[in-house]
């Protein structure tokens, strides 16, 4: 069951949508770093330094866990889509 309006500090608002033991799936609903970039006309700035970010860290991690992500407010989107899963053993 999803849970909204919860948040991250004052910068980022979230809505869970699946949290267990094989994914965690959540929505950004609320973006000030996307606010920032935007209104400083650099969202692909934005973008590159934050958000592609979170790819690199699960790389770094060991590779466990995919995630999916369609789009970001920073690109644009109405929210930005995480969808965290962990791989099946080959």
């Amino acid at each position: 069951m999803a849970s909204s309006g919860q948040r991250i500090g004052n910068d980022v608002d979230f809505q869970v949508l699946r949290q267990d033991s094989e994914a965690m799936e959540f929505n950004i609903t609320g973006c000030r770093y996307a606010d920032f970039f935007r209104a400083l006309g650099e969202p692909e700035l934005g973008a590159l330094m934050l958000c592609e970010a979170d790819f690199h860290m699960l790389e770094m991690s060991g590779g466990d866990v995919e995630l999916q992500r369609t789009q970001t407010i920073m690109k644009g989107g109405n929210y930005c889509d995480f969808r965290y899963k962990m791989k099946k053993p080959a």
